[in-house]
């Protein structure tokens, strides 16, 4: 079997038991043979793009979920690497680490900032809480006001959703920041 028909076939099964259509039902509904169903989620025959579309509208999922490769069950980014963003005003730059997935609603960030100007973030969309890990380094961060020290180790979580502030004390301060949004 092919790759893409291994991922065909995983995802006509993962998407039509997310359903709870039976083969038969499915097939109905997309206007085609169960036994051509049959062929396709064991990963055999040659779905054309025509099937695979009427297949989509009938569980209602986008054709790209029938088609697209598998996330990888392991995401790795190592240090230094990933999608990065610097501040203008603070030596502080951002890597998102994972971005939130449909229903999560939260971010995963790695930050790396220098002694010097504090970054100073404006509140967030309501409901919002960060959640911050010290790796390396010194911060002081939180809520304007209620900034508190920070060493290796230590973790802290407050309202986003209020202006807050980031600031390295120490140099090579890294940190873990994830965004929780309600």
């Amino acid at each position: 079997m092919t790759e893409p028909l291994t991922w065909i076939a995983a995802s006509l099964r993962r998407e039509r038991t997310r359903a709870g259509l039976s083969l038969s039902e499915l097939a109905k509904r997309a206007g085609i043979a169960k036994s051509t169903l049959s062929q396709l989620e064991a990963g055999s025959g040659n779905p054309s793009v025509e099937t695979l579309w009427a297949l989509g509208v009938a569980l209602g999922v986008p054709f790209s979920v029938l088609v697209e490769p598998p996330a990888p069950a392991v995401q790795v980014i190592r240090a230094g690497e990933g999608p990065t963003v610097a501040s203008e005003r603070a030596d502080y730059v951002a890597t998102l680490l994972s971005a939130s997935p449909p229903g999560a609603r939260r971010d995963i960030y790695h930050l790396r900032a220098e002694p010097g100007p504090a970054r100073e973030s404006e509140p967030h969309i309501p409901g919002s809480v960060e959640h911050l890990i010290v790796s390396t380094g010194r911060v002081k961060a939180g809520p304007r006001g209620e900034e508190v020290d920070l060493g290796p180790g230590d973790y802290m979580s407050y309202r986003g959703d209020v202006p807050h502030s980031y600031e390295a004390l120490a140099p090579g301060t890294t940190f873990v920041l994830v965004m929780q949004h309600v």
